[in-house]
């Protein structure tokens, strides 16, 4: 991939990006299982996991309120990567529920930074101009791939015992990364600058965050219970795992080839298209999983409904989180999508999968992503028709 004519630390990004997903890809589908080697009970492994979810509605707005104060975003990254680092060596002993419940937290809060302030240091050094935005973006999704297929030889191999010492591993090498972000020219001051909460309370900009973490909400049908819901059908582990590696390829293809598609469609129409594919992709898994198939053409959908909404969305914010809030519009997008949003779709999900059936999961995340649809139709009709230099018709 030639990268160029992209931002002077576009390597840089792309890097940082691969390292933490790459991260994520160990600590979240294998976590679960170290705890449960610990001793640590089903329910309460349940819990530990929620705070990832947890930590995401407040954790993200801390640490960019405190990097926007200050104007040193980078300096933020390299802290909390490196008490991540010491909290992960916590790992590495106890076998206690309330001490892996504090590390938890702890954890989880500390790297709730790297997301908003990475995306925010990439953006200020665009300064407006995204053509490059899905080809950085997408080493992210590489890094998430190849770190779980990785990790999966590895612990078969050295048992998963051994999952601290690989987490660490990874957290020291997104702790190296940061050495080499460099912090962009307009992140030094506030002053003079809409406040972030005044923005977040326009009508538009409710509506918007209304869609997004509506459509995360729904998502929490594939990220909690896909697996499941396959597995109870009766395809084999080796098939799960392969449709989960076919949405993400197809959203790093979707990020690589973004640019001239938005160009030609506009932010407005893909981010639309993006949430017909979500209500589509849903009533198919729904209906027809039992057909290989259909499971096929809706994991291909991930390419929308996870690579073209994310990237709109980000977009999208241009209009209202530039230069100095760019960071706090950030967290702003990951603590209402991902945290609030998270949240609420795995507890009100799990009623339909527990009260009415597996199947009416889908059904319940096709009506949220009707409804995400409904209020990004009422947001971009209050915007004007450009926004962070990309066509919005």
């Amino acid at each position: 991939m030639a990268l160029n004519t992209a931002p002077p630390q576009a390597k840089i990004f792309a890097l940082s990006f691969f390292a933490y997903y790459g991260y994520v890809g160990v600590f979240a589908p294998y976590a679960s299982l170290y705890f449960f080697e610990r001793g640590i009970t089903v329910v309460q492994i349940g819990i530990l996991m929620s705070l990832m979810q947890v930590t995401r509605i407040f954790g993200p707005y801390f640490w960019s309120w405190v990097a926007d104060r200050n104007g040193q975003r980078v300096l933020v990254l390299r802290y909390t990567a490196l008490a991540a680092v010491v909290c992960l060596l916590g790992f590495l002993g106890g076998s206690l529920f309330i001490h892996f419940f504090w590390l938890m937290l702890l954890l989880n809060f500390l790297t709730s930074s790297q997301v908003p302030l990475g995306e925010a240091i990439m953006l200020s050094e665009m300064r407006g101009d995204l053509t490059h935005y899905g080809r950085l973006r997408l080493w992210g999704s590489v890094g998430f791939v190849v770190a779980v297929m990785l990790a999966g030889l590895f612990f078969d191999q050295f048992g998963v015992s051994s999952f601290p010492w690989l987490a660490l591993g990874l957290m020291v090498f997104v702790y190296g990364v940061c050495q080499y972000l460099r912090e962009p020219a307009d992140s030094h001051s506030t002053r003079g600058v809409e406040s972030g909460w005044r923005v977040l309370r326009k009508p538009e900009v409710i509506a918007f965050f209304t869609s997004t973490c509506l459509m995360v909400a729904a998502h929490s049908a594939l990220y909690v219970y896909y697996s499941l819901y396959l597995e109870r059908i009766g395809y084999s582990k080796v098939l799960i795992g392969f449709m989960w590696s076919v949405g993400v390829v197809a959203e790093i293809v979707f990020f690589y080839y973004q640019a001239p598609l938005f160009r030609r469609f506009g932010v407005k129409r893909l981010m639309i298209l993006s949430l017909v594919c979500g209500v589509l992709r849903f009533v198919m898994i729904g209906v027809g999983a039992e057909s290989l198939v259909v499971l096929l053409l809706a994991q291909i959908l991930h390419a929308a409904t996870f690579g073209a909404h994310h990237s709109a969305s980000v977009l999208t914010m241009q209009r209202w989180f530039g230069g100095a809030l760019q960071a706090r519009g950030q967290a702003f997008f990951v603590s209402i999508s991902y945290g609030v949003g998270g949240s609420l779709g795995g507890v009100i999900l799990s009623i339909g999968w527990e009260q009415v059936s597996p199947e009416s999961v889908y059904w319940m995340a096709a009506l949220m992503v009707l409804l995400a649809l409904a209020a990004a139709l009422v947001s971009y009709r209050w915007q004007r028709v450009v926004a962070g230099g990309m066509r919005v018709e």
